[in-house]
C-alpha cells in the first residue's frame, strides 16, 4: 500500500514556505497530493486553474507529486484517493493551535487518518499568502518570497480573475 499524503490549502498564492514544506516531506511518502481547496462562494485573488497551473510549474521534475483541486472537505479528498496522511506546515504557535483542533476532529471522523506537522525553516516563518498578496496589491517586488521559475508578471494584480 502506498503511504500517500494531502497537503491541502488555498495556495492564494503557493509560496516559498509551502514549496520547503513539500519538498522537504517527499522523502517520507510515495506521493504527495497537492490539494488546492476551492470554494465558490469565496472570492480569490488569483483563479485556480492559475493556481493550479503555478504548482504544476513548481513540481514539474517530480514524479512524486500530484497537484488537485477539490471543493469539499479534506478529510473527505483523503478517502477518495486513498491517502493516509494530512500534511500540514506549521509557522507559529497559533498555526499549531488552530493546526491541532482540525487534526484532532478530523482524527474523531476518521481514525485511519494521521495529520503531520513539519516547521516550516526560520526564513520563511514570515512568509505568508495574505501579506504576499499585499505587496502584488500595491505594486511590490514580491518574487524572493515566491518559488523561482515562475513568471513574475502573471502574479501582478491578477485579483481581476
Amino acid at each position: 500500500m502506498d503511504k500517500i499524503a494531502i497537503f491541502p490549502g488555498s495556495f492564494d498564492p503557493f509560496t516559498v514556505g509551502h514549496e520547503s514544506i513539500v519538498r522537504r516531506a517527499v522523502s517520507m511518502f510515495d506521493k504527495i497530493i497537492v490539494m488546492i481547496g476551492f470554494n465558490a462562494n469565496k472570492k480569490s485573488f488569483y483563479s485556480v486553474e492559475k493556481r493550479l497551473r503555478w504548482i504544476n510549474q513548481v513540481f514539474d521534475k517530480e514524479d512524486k507529486i500530484e497537484v488537485r483541486i477539490h471543493e469539499g472537505l479534506t478529510i473527505d479528498f483523503c478517502k477518495e484517493v486513498g491517502a493516509k496522511y494530512i500534511l500540514r506546515g506549521l509557522r507559529t504557535s497559533s498555526d499549531f493551535e488552530y493546526e491541532r483542533a482540525i487534526a484532532q476532529i478530523n482524527k474523531k471522523m476518521h481514525p485511519e487518518i494521521e495529520t503531520v506537522f513539519l516547521l516550516t525553516l526560520p526564513e520563511h516563518t514570515p512568509v505568508n499568502a495574505s501579506i504576499i498578496r499585499d505587496i502584488v496589491l500595491h505594486g511590490g517586488d514580491a518574487s524572493m518570497f515566491l518559488p523561482k521559475g515562475l513568471n513574475m508578471d502573471e502574479f501582478k494584480m491578477e485579483n481581476k480573475d
